[in-house]
């Protein structure tokens, strides 16, 4: 149970959807153990959990539906982004013919639209976290079961997380990596159902000015 409540702290702690790449994560999963010792019976082997929960069916299905569900606040926060982009450029261009009350008053603009603009930032981050960890909850609990019943049928003593950032992991056979045979029976115990959702998170009020197109991204726009 140790061992097990271990691995799903693992996975709250390195998983997630926005602005990660299935390229990147296997990059990044060459890592490994020494192999078991000739009096042990079992078997060490390693598998990448952020590449695996991002993987599954179910969790390529909950990052788009995450990033659908947070399209209109992320409009929201580029628009904003937008305003104060060409606040900066007025004022700038108009520095010798803008009158001084005129470029106090576009500057008390400018600043409250950055004030406004961090506070929905810090909305948006912490409503895209409170989403992402229901759905890691979700995926992770289930993989725990996956993974645990493959460890016993497959001989393995130890299965490490070469995506952990705290994992002393320095190589890696791609022999003993089951990253990819753990996606696999994931998706065959857990298949997608027709009309599943992921939570949604708590609506917020748009600006009266923000357009309704939704271009999807995977972060919000740069501070000013």
């Amino acid at each position: 149970m140790n061992c097990r409540k271990l691995f799903f702290t693992t996975i709250l702690a390195g998983a997630f959807f926005f602005g990660v790449s299935a390229s990147t994560l296997r990059a990044q999963g060459s890592s490994a153990a020494a192999p078991a010792s000739s009096g042990a019976s079992g078997k060490i082997g390693v598998i990448n959990v952020r590449q695996a929960i991002i993987t599954t069916s179910e969790g390529k299905q909950a990052s788009a539906e995450l990033q659908s569900q947070f399209a209109a606040r992320q409009t929201e926060l580029e628009n904003l982004n937008k305003q104060i982009t060409e606040l900066r450029q007025r004022l700038a261009a108009g520095v010798s013919t803008l009158s001084q009350d005129e470029q106090a008053r576009l500057t008390r603009q400018g600043e409250l639209l950055a004030r406004q603009l961090q506070r929905k930032q810090d909305e948006y981050q912490e409503d895209v976290n409170a989403s992402q960890g229901d759905v890691i909850d979700k995926i992770g609990r289930k993989m725990i079961d996956v993974l645990d019943r493959y460890a016993r049928e497959n001989g393995y003593v130890a299965i490490l997380d070469s995506s952990a950032q705290n994992t002393p992991i320095l190589y890696a056979s791609n022999q003993i990596d089951v990253t990819q045979d753990i996606i696999r029976l994931y998706d065959q115990a857990y298949p997608l159902k027709a009309g599943s959702t992921t939570p949604k998170p708590a609506p917020k009020p748009a600006a009266s000015t923000t357009p309704k197109p939704a271009p999807t991204a995977s972060q919000p726009p740069a501070k000013p």
